[in-house]
């Protein structure tokens, strides 16, 4: 019994100080997992817009690395933070900025990616997560894989 009396303060004394606010206001991380939990006013809200959302490489011989940047503008009135670009291979790569664009600021999204091993088309598709809405972004790059005996 007093096993469970122990559990139970720990838990009423854990939830009491949860429920504490000191005041201060921080980013939070689930401003980027779940945007609708920002609190923007509706006309503050950060957009990415790309010039483009997608690049095709063409043919490409086989084991070739090749590259593309993806320019974008934040066309929004709030700053735009991208928190990861998730890859659909690990045959990608990304890099992307780490601080947040201001409104009307650009920035570039640089995919890589590794043909080795592969062979044919190849649409590889990356999600861009930022603290926009919806949160998610697709950008696409494609190319022919082609091996010598082919070209």
């Amino acid at each position: 019994m007093r096993f469970f009396r122990i559990v139970l303060i720990v838990l009423l004394a854990g939830v009491f100080f949860s429920c504490q606010n000191d005041g201060n206001k921080q980013l939070s991380g689930d401003l980027v997992t779940n945007p609708k939990s920002a609190e923007f006013s509706s006309d503050k809200k950060p957009v990415i817009t790309f010039d483009k959302n997608e690049f095709d490489f063409g043919k490409i011989l086989q084991g070739e690395v090749v590259s593309y940047t993806f320019h974008f503008k934040n066309t929004g009135n709030a700053p735009l933070l991208i928190t990861n670009v998730d890859k659909s291979c690990g045959c990608t790569a990304s890099d992307y900025p780490r601080e947040p664009i201001q409104p009307g600021e650009s920035g570039e999204i640089k995919i890589t990616y590794d043909s080795k091993g592969h062979h044919g088309f190849q649409s590889k598709v990356l999600i861009v997560n930022s603290n926009t809405m919806p949160s998610q972004t697709a950008i696409r790059i494609k190319a022919e894989v082609r091996t010598p005996e082919q070209l």
